[in-house]
């Protein structure tokens, strides 16, 4: 399932000015055994939560520890996400 999920952090202009502005990222999220798995397609964050509303809550706090010390432009516009599920297929190992 694809969801956007608002987020509002705080960017450092100069060491004496702290800015705050609002980014809405991309977000995936799926049932991984006895947890919930949530991944920014934006950038490459992820975390998890035993409900789905925790793997959010979670990924939401991990974008925002991530973003604190992010290079400006490190945010990639992710446009009509769509998810591709493949048929199951028979995996051998070596």
């Amino acid at each position: 399932m694809c969801l956007r999920v608002e987020v509002t952090f705080d960017i450092i202009v100069d060491k004496m000015k702290h800015t705050k502005t609002k980014q809405i990222f991309t977000n995936v999220v799926w049932k991984e055994d006895k947890y919930f798995v949530a991944q920014c397609l934006n950038v490459d964050v992820s975390s998890f939560g035993k409900t789905y509303e925790e793997a959010l809550k979670n990924l939401e706090e991990a974008l925002e520890l991530y973003l604190e010390d992010a290079p400006p432009g490190i945010i990639k516009q992710i446009e009509k996400p769509s998810l591709f599920i493949s048929e199951p297929r028979q995996v051998s190992y070596a």
